[in-house]
């Protein structure tokens, strides 16, 4: 095995962990109960309470196109009816649209994509129906989502399981975000985690063209009930806007969410509801419900400044947070819980930089690579950022001395006579003992001693 193909080896163990981030809670799915839709509408408490309604006086997303790396979604879906706009499959097992669901969660795509940008539908029975479009207006019934007017690409991934098509994860990731960068999308959505904050070089490339682009990249931060107390790849990628989990009273959730450094703000990840392929509803929990909230932010201020820059954008979001917690950034609300209406209507001076990080400089630091254009993503050999042990070296034979040789026959010799002194002595023994009737013999040895009493006495 050569060393490249040993690294790979490696960096494709530490990322099979990679699940969907916000439905690793074994019960955290559950289907809601039959009711008009528009009961549906009254659970999305997180419109108000995170200040989206407030948001949508300045701007609805209209012209934003966001993409969603996930399971692929289900455009058919009442609520997204005009709303996918495009996609693609990196996975090679999906449909070239990027809308057939995929994977071990293949709801996933579509939970997350009404939460972004539902659309709503009009109630049954209704004699006319708005004609579907980029910015048609939201039905009364059904979810709404965070960026109502936006555009939806989805790209399906396979992830969580063995792919049939054979792509891992490392060749569907840095692929998906370059064909979202290429088609348009201003945000991309990654409700995706891993089990290691590390990241395979391979993408590199790709988070690096994102970010020159001026792309907006949103990931979950990932469930402690999943088993990520620590938020995970690509939520550690420098430059991203990684989203922790809230639970209904505002605070750090103990089961949606964990914690790390990279995470920029919190926002509601339980008692969440969203639609399911072929047009029902469930109610659900996680950060990968948490992340569209914030990216359908990110798309409201893109929409109302088109030529905002994308380190502007995260700075918009996160300056204008409520902070909770310890004063200033921490490791599980960021900078603090979202707050739509601020980030849509204060003054916010520019940043002068990603205040999260940035992937070039991250490069320049520790892959001490090329800032130029990025180079194509590799597909063969790929290096892993996972620290790997040394190759082993074997040493170098030598022939015995004269002196060693001696030694051990010396050793051999010695050993010898010791075992017949001591053979001589046992049949010595042995011949004294039969010679002498009145000397005790030891009874077989049962790892105890018994007290007979006797006559009463003790």
């Amino acid at each position: 095995m050569t060393r490249a193909t040993a690294r790979f080896s490696r960096a494709a163990s530490a990322l099979l962990a990679m699940t969907l981030a916000g439905v690793s809670l074994a019960a955290g799915l559950t289907l809601a109960p039959a009711a008009r839709a528009d009961a549906e509408r009254d659970k999305q408490y997180w419109l108000g309470e995170a200040g989206i309604t407030k948001a949508w006086e300045v701007s609805k997303g209209a012209g934003v196109k966001i993409a969603v790396i996930d399971s692929g979604v289900d455009a058919q879906h009442p609520d997204l009816k005009g709303a996918v706009t495009g996609g693609f499959d990196a996975s090679g097992a999906g449909s070239p649209n990027g809308q057939k669901i995929l994977g071990v969660k293949p709801e996933h795509g579509t939970l997350v994509a009404t939460i972004l940008a539902g659309r709503g539908h009009q109630p049954a029975g209704a004699t006319a129906s708005p004609k579907p479009g980029p910015a048609a207006p939201a039905g009364p019934d059904g979810m709404i989502g965070v960026a109502p007017e936006a555009e939806i690409l989805s790209v399906s991934t396979w992830l969580g399981s063995a792919n049939p098509a054979g792509k891992s994860d490392q060749d569907q990731i840095p692929e998906a975000v370059r064909w979202a960068v290429d088609n348009g999308a201003k945000v991309i959505n990654i409700s995706l985690g891993s089990a290691t904050p590390q990241w395979p070089q391979s993408w590199d490339a790709a988070f690096l063209y994102a970010e020159q682009k001026d792309v907006v990249i949103v990931a979950a931060a990932g469930n402690r009930i999943g088993g990520n107390l620590q938020v995970g790849a690509p939520a550690t990628i420098p430059g991203v806007l990684t989203v922790a989990g809230l639970d209904r009273k505002g605070t750090a959730s103990v089961d949606s969410s964990s914690q790390g450094i990279s995470i920029g703000v919190a926002a509601p990840a339980e008692n969440l509801l969203g639609g399911l392929p072929g047009g029902g509803y469930a109610e659900w929990a996680g950060t990968s419900g948490a992340a569209p909230i914030v990216a359908g932010v990110a798309a409201l201020i893109r929409s109302k400044w088109p030529e905002m820059s994308a380190r502007q954008v995260i700075n918009r979001i996160v300056s204008t947070a409520k902070d909770a917690g310890p004063a200033g950034k921490d490791p599980l609300y960021g900078f603090g819980v979202l707050n739509a209406e601020a980030a849509l209507k204060d003054s916010v001076p520019e940043a002068a930089a990603n205040p999260l990080g940035s992937i070039s400089d991250w490069i320049r630091v520790h892959r001490r690579g090329n800032l130029g254009a990025p180079a194509p993503v590799p597909t063969d050999e790929v290096a892993s950022a996972v620290p790997t042990l040394p190759e082993p070296t074997v040493p170098a034979a030598e022939a015995p001395s004269q002196r060693d040789s001696a030694v051990g026959a010396a050793v051999v010799i010695g050993s010898v006579l010791l075992f017949v002194v001591i053979i001589g002595a046992a049949v010595f023994q042995l011949r004294r003992a039969a010679r002498s009737p009145g000397t005790a013999r030891e009874e077989p040895d049962t790892g105890a001693f018994q007290t007979i009493d006797s006559g009463g006495k003790t």
